[in-house]
């Protein structure tokens, strides 16, 4: 039997942290749990929002499909993480897909009530726009990636990437995932794999990528 709890976990997350409980209670009696296998898509872009998304297990990817069908993942969110904050505070449609990598148990708090507690807590509410700007911030750098570094700095700030964040630090993302992530190929990122182990960077256990010199992948990050 899980010992989950979802106020416990609402406080856990910066968004909610400093909430009156009044508005913690609110929400945890509105929010409904969802489940959902790997592979399966929790929302499309474009649909109607069902409202502020929690993670309690399990890795989903944020993406957008490109007009040939080409797959960019935004985002990876792993157990913890709220996901979908834009469409649950504004009431407008999904900005982004999400779709689970592993098999996923996800709360879903209703836009209306979400949007009731903000209104009452002044707290929530700057903490939500503090978060928005952390977000904002996250994608300005991905930009900057994109334009400025090769494959092999975009992967090796990745990988840096995942000591800070267990979302990324997972088996389930995979080369394939990664490679939608950076804006590039598998085959791209196999060979930029092979460059960061030629210089010491990384060393291979099977199918786990282990970061063996921090230093030398932060040179080839170019940070």
């Amino acid at each position: 039997m899980s010992d989950f709890s979802l106020p416990s976990r609402l406080r856990q997350i910066p968004l909610f942290t400093n909430a009156a409980e009044a508005q913690i209670d609110m929400l945890t009696r509105h929010a409904v749990t969802r489940r959902f296998a790997p592979g399966e898509t929790l929302f499309i872009e474009g649909d109607s929002s069902a409202g502020l998304w929690i993670l309690e297990n399990g890795r989903v990817k944020a993406y957008k499909l490109s007009p040939d069908g080409g797959e960019y993942v935004l985002r990876i969110y792993g157990p913890g993480e709220t996901f979908n904050d834009l469409a649950a505070l504004d009431g407008a449609s999904n900005a982004v897909s999400v779709a689970a990598i592993t098999s996923v148990t996800a709360w879903v708090i209703p836009t209306p009530d979400f949007a009731a507690a903000l209104a009452a807590d002044h707290a929530l509410a700057l903490a939500v726009i503090q978060g928005l700007v952390g977000r904002q911030r996250r994608l300005m750098l991905q930009v900057e990636d994109l334009a400025l570094r090769s494959v092999t700095a975009r992967l090796a700030r990745f990988l840096l990437t995942q000591l800070a964040d267990p979302a990324l630090a997972h088996p389930a993302v995979t080369r394939a995932l990664i490679a939608g992530y950076l804006a590039t190929t598998s085959e791209s990122i196999s060979r930029s794999l092979r460059v960061l182990e030629s210089a010491g960077a990384i060393r291979f256990d099977r199918h786990r990528i282990v970061i063996t010199n921090p230093d030398i992948l932060r040179e080839m990050a170019q940070v």
